[in-house]
């Protein structure tokens, strides 16, 4: 996929309500060359969607304090990295709202390994 449709196809999907499969819930760790991250959210992605790395598109799931297996949930914001192949999508509860800081603040523990800039639903 071209870089530069990666936002934009992401775009189409600030506001609305998908179903997220979760694969990385709460707790879960996720061991890497050098370190390992542990995931205080759950991480998972929308089935059949195909993001910037060719898999399916990734979302951060905001809002819940346990771990789930698949949850509906509203994209809030898009995760823009400059130095990868995917981008990815933040989603929340309905009527769950979080500021760019919240957002940041939530997924750094894996975002902090990229240049990453948040775009928050307005």
């Amino acid at each position: 996929m071209p870089e530069f449709l990666r936002g934009e196809q992401l775009k189409t999907y600030l506001g609305k309500t998908v179903e997220i499969h979760i694969d990385r819930p709460i707790g879960y760790v996720h061991k890497k060359e050098k370190y390992s991250l542990v995931y205080p959210i759950n991480y998972g992605y929308i089935p059949g969607v195909l993001g910037g790395d060719g898999e399916e598109l990734d979302v951060y799931l905001l809002g819940l304090d346990k771990p789930v297996e698949v949850y509906k949930a509203k994209i809030i914001a898009i995760v823009y990295r400059q130095n990868d192949v995917e981008d990815k999508l933040v989603a929340a509860p309905e009527n769950y709202s979080f500021t760019k800081e919240e957002i940041e603040k939530a997924i750094s523990f894996q975002e902090q390994y990229y240049d990453s800039e948040v775009e928050v639903l307005l």
